[in-house]
C-alpha cells in the first residue's frame, strides 16, 4: 500500500481523554476513531491489526476441533426468558423492541442462541462433542466505558460453546480450549497466565481467566513467578488425547494463581515468598464450564446409550479480539510508538523513500515494493514528501517490525537501510541483502 493513497489519520499530540498508553497510541496513530461513549470505528490500519488477530484466533479454534459458524447480534428477549437470565442480567443488556412490538435485545453473549441452534438439531449422543464458535459484535452498556478499546460498550468477540454427553467429557472439552487459548496467546506475543476465576453472570462451578501482566491493568492478581517461564504447548499437541490434554491444564493449574476476586491470601502464603508475584492484570480471555445450567431449562437434550434423553453439559469460552489489540500494545511499547508482533503487525515492512522525486530513489524503491508484494509481504510504502524525521516518528508510532530506508546518499554507495523495530541500530546492506533479511524474517 503507498502512504500517499492510504487513509491514515495520524495525530502528533496526545489526546487528553486518553488515560493508558494503549489508548493513546492507538488514537495517534489513526488505529480508532470515538463515535460515542465506549463505542469506536476501526479505521483501516486498526481494522487490519484486527483481522490479523482473528486469523490466529480461527486458526487456533479451528485446530482444536472447534466449528465456525456466524450467529446474528439481535436476539429475541423470549430465549433469554427460557434460561431466566432476561430480568436477572442487569441493566448492561441493551433492550430494544422493533417495529411490531416485540422484545429484543443486542446480544452482550450468545449462550442462549448458541443452546436454541444445538437443540433444533442435534438429537443423539452420536453426534458430540460439538464446539461452535463465531467471531461477533457484542454489547454491553458499561456503566464507566473507559480505556479506549479496553473497556468499551460495543467490542468484538470470539466465543465458542461446548456440547458434550456428560461431566467428564465436558472437561475434556475445556481442556482443549484451555491449551488453544494458551497458544493463541503465545501466538499474539503474549505470556498469559490461567487464573481460577468468578463465573459472574455466565455460571457454573469452574472458570479461567487468561491474564497477561501489565502496570496499566484492571485488577490485582497474585500467582507464583515460575508461570512467566513455562513452555507453550506446541504444534504436535494433540487434541484428541484426553490424557494429554488434562496433563498441560493440570501443569498450567498447579501452582497459585488467582484473580483478586478469588485470591486466598492463605493460600498465597504457601508460596515462597521469593516466588509469589503480585501485579495487576489485563484479561484477554475467560473459559467457564456450567454443566446443565442452560440445556436443562431450554430443553437441549440428547439421547445417551441407554436410550434415555440427558441435558447435555456445556461450556463457553471467550477472547475478545478488539480488547486484544489494546492489550498488545500495553505489552509491547516504547517512548517512539507501538511495537507490534510479526502476526498482527498490520504492514510487516514500512518503505521509506527518502527522496521522492529522485529518479535513482523512485526506480529504486518502486523495484522494491513490487518485489517484496512478489513475495507476499505486506509493505506500507511512504512515497510522501514529508521530511525524513517525520516519517521515521510514523513508522516507530505505528510500530511496524522493519523500516526499510532508500536514501540518495545510500544508493550511491550501493546500499540501503534496514532496522528492526526496537532499541537496535539499523543496518546498512546492499539490495539483495536486504530483501534476503525480510524473506527470512
Amino acid at each position: 500500500m503507498r502512504l500517499s493513497r492510504y487513509f491514515m489519520p495520524i495525530l502528533r499530540d496526545a489526546p487528553k481523554e486518553a488515560e493508558i498508553v494503549s489508548h493513546r497510541l492507538m488514537l495517534r496513530a489513526g488505529m480508532i476513531r470515538q463515535e460515542a461513549a465506549g463505542i469506536y470505528a476501526w479505521l483501516p490500519l486498526g481494522l487490519k491489526v484486527l483481522n490479523n488477530i482473528c486469523h490466529v484466533i480461527r486458526e487456533e479454534q479451528d485446530r482444536a476441533g472447534a466449528i465456525e459458524l456466524m450467529m446474528p447480534t439481535i436476539q429475541l428477549a423470549d430465549l433469554w426468558r427460557e434460561s431466566g437470565r432476561y430480568d436477572a442480567y442487569g441493566k448492561e443488556m441493551l433492550r430494544i423492541k422493533d417495529r411490531h412490538d416485540r422484545e429484543m435485545l443486542y446480544g452482550p453473549t450468545n449462550e442462549e442462541m448458541i443452546t436454541e441452534i444445538f437443540r433444533s438439531s442435534v438429537r443423539s449422543y452420536k453426534d458430540l462433542p460439538k464446539n461452535l464458535y463465531h467471531i461477533q459484535w457484542k454489547f454491553r452498556d458499561e456503566v464507566r466505558p473507559r480505556f479506549g478499546v479496553m473497556r468499551s460498550r460495543e467490542f468484538l468477540m470470539k466465543d465458542a460453546y461446548s456440547f458434550d454427553l456428560d461431566k467428564e467429557a465436558a472437561r475434556t472439552s475445556y481442556n482443549r480450549m484451555f491449551t488453544a487459548y494458551l497458544r493463541t496467546f503465545a501466538r499474539l506475543g503474549l505470556k498469559a497466565i490461567p487464573m481460577a476465576a468468578d463465573t459472574g453472570p455466565i455460571g457454573g462451578d469452574l472458570s479461567h481467566e487468561f491474564i497477561i501482566l501489565a502496570k496499566t491493568g484492571e485488577s490485582a492478581v497474585f500467582c507464583h513467578e515460575d508461570y512467566l517461564s513455562f513452555d507453550t504447548p506446541g504444534l504436535d499437541v494433540d487434541f484428541d488425547d484426553a490424557a494429554g490434554l488434562q496433563a498441560i491444564v493440570d501443569k498450567w493449574t498447579s501452582l497459585y494463581a488467582a484473580t483478586e476476586e478469588m485470591h486466598d491470601e492463605a493460600k498465597f502464603a504457601e508460596t515462597p515468598e521469593a516466588s509469589r508475584l503480585s501485579a495487576r492484570g489485563i484479561e484477554v480471555g475467560h473459559i467457564f464450564y456450567f454443566g446443565t445450567k442452560y440445556s436443562e431449562p431450554m430443553g437441549a437434550k440428547v439421547t445417551g446409550p441407554d436410550g434415555k434423553d440427558v441435558p447435555v453439559h456445556m461450556g463457553s469460552y471467550g477472547i475478545g479480539p478488539s480488547r486484544l489489540a489494546a492489550a498488545i500494545i500495553e505489552a509491547g511499547h516504547d517512548d517512539a510508538g507501538i511495537i507490534w508482533p510479526d502476526t498482527v503487525a498490520p504492514f510487516k515492512v514500512g518503505l521509506v523513500n527518502l527522496k521522492p522525486g529522485d529518479s535513482n530513489c523512485d526506480a529504486a524503491c518502486e523495484d522494491l515494493y513490487a518485489k517484496l508484494k512478489g513475495q507476499g509481504i505486506d509493505v506500507l510504502y511512504d512515497d510522501t514528501d514529508d521530511r525524513a524525521g517525520a516519517k521515521f516518528a510514523t513508522m516507530d508510532l505505528i510500530g511496524l517490525p522493519w523500516r526499510l530506508v532508500v536514501g540518495p546518499k545510500g544508493l550511491a554507495n550501493g546500499v540501503v537501510e534496514l532496522k528492526r523495530r526496537g532499541p537496535g541500530a539499523p543496518e546498512q546492506l546492499s539490495v539483495d541483502a536486504a530483501l534476503n533479511a525480510l524473506t527470512a524474517s
